[in-house]
């Protein structure tokens, strides 16, 4: 049977994030190699104050996943498969060994960079539960327009969409979808308009950024954000990290596919929950474990228990 570790993305941030990180030396070992290829202490990166800017938080939420996946390593426990939500996947693509550490921090430096000058203000994202994509793209095409743009996002579950796009189109589509009964309907934690047409010019630089890079073929399958399939290729890794941004995060389909794969334990790393949510309501007979909130130990027990059967 086999492992996946989930990557989470924006939106799981909180103040604090980094310090609260397991105790143990590969962790602090990463913890300072980020703030020497960063040039920015820890406590620069995961303030409160420093979170409200889209760049610190795919920053931090980088050095989080691949510390945390770095100590797992050191004890044993190695993913079979790997995936990251949005941001998200560039701490996937260092664990899959396609992309150095340092190269996924200056890409999610630059991508968050990029998407604050994009849409400084006025845009960000929501979250709908309870009805289907389809039901959600009626009610969307009915309020989207060039002056107030909205669009569907992220296609987290089978009746959990996200949406990006104008603020005031955002709560408009929040409050027709919840009249029309979806069960949640609210706005996230989230202020630029991610995984949409909207930033198909951040999408642009990324893939000119990445082409000065080094990039490798995956020795662990990673599964893309883009097209909700396993990437084996150097070329899929650079075609996912650099497009994804401005298509919908196509996730239901990312751990399904996992799961047909043979995937019984998913191992979300820090900070995030909502991964790990998803994997259980979806696949109950998996295994699942968010080790924001459970203890590093626990996560190795469970893994080699895993590994062994």
């Amino acid at each position: 049977m086999s492992v996946v570790m989930l990557f989470p993305g924006q939106g799981s941030q909180r103040a604090g994030m980094l310090h609260e990180l397991p105790d143990h030396a590969v962790i602090k070992q990463t913890l300072t190699e980020a703030e020497e290829i960063l040039q920015l202490s820890i406590d620069q990166l995961d303030s409160e104050q420093a979170l409200q800017t889209t760049d610190h938080v795919q920053m931090s939420l980088c050095i989080a996943g691949v510390a945390v996946s770095r100590a797992l390593a050191a004890e044993g426990i190695f993913p079979d498969l790997v995936a990251g939500h949005s941001a998200g996947a560039f701490a996937a693509a260092v664990v899959a060994g396609s992309l150095s550490f340092q190269d996924a921090l200056h890409l999610t430096r630059l991508r968050g960079q990029l998407m604050m000058q994009a849409y400084p203000q006025g845009y960000g994202m929501g979250v709908i539960t309870g009805m289907t994509a389809r039901q959600v793209e009626q009610i969307r095409l009915s309020i989207h327009s060039d002056e107030h743009p909205v669009y569907i996002a992220n296609l987290n579950a089978t009746t959990q969409i996200t949406v990006a796009g104008e603020w005031q189109a955002i709560d408009q589509l929040l409050t027709t979808c919840k009249s029309n009964g979806a069960h949640t309907a609210k706005r996230l934690n989230v202020s630029v308009p991610s995984h949409c047409p909207l930033l198909s010019s951040v999408s642009d630089q990324l893939a000119t950024a990445l082409d000065g890079m080094k990039v490798s073929r995956p020795v662990i399958p990673y599964a893309g954000n883009y097209k909700g399939r396993a990437i084996r290729t150097a070329e899929g890794i650079i075609e996912d990290l650099s497009l994804n941004i401005a298509h919908p995060v196509r996730w239901h389909e990312v751990t399904t596919l996992f799961y047909e794969l043979g995937a019984r334990l998913f191992l979300e790393m820090p900070p995030g929950q909502v991964l790990s949510g998803l994997a259980s309501a979806a696949f109950p007979e998996a295994r699942v474990e968010a080790l924001s909130s459970s203890r590093l130990d626990n996560a190795v027990i469970l893994a080699k228990r895993e590994q062994h059967q």
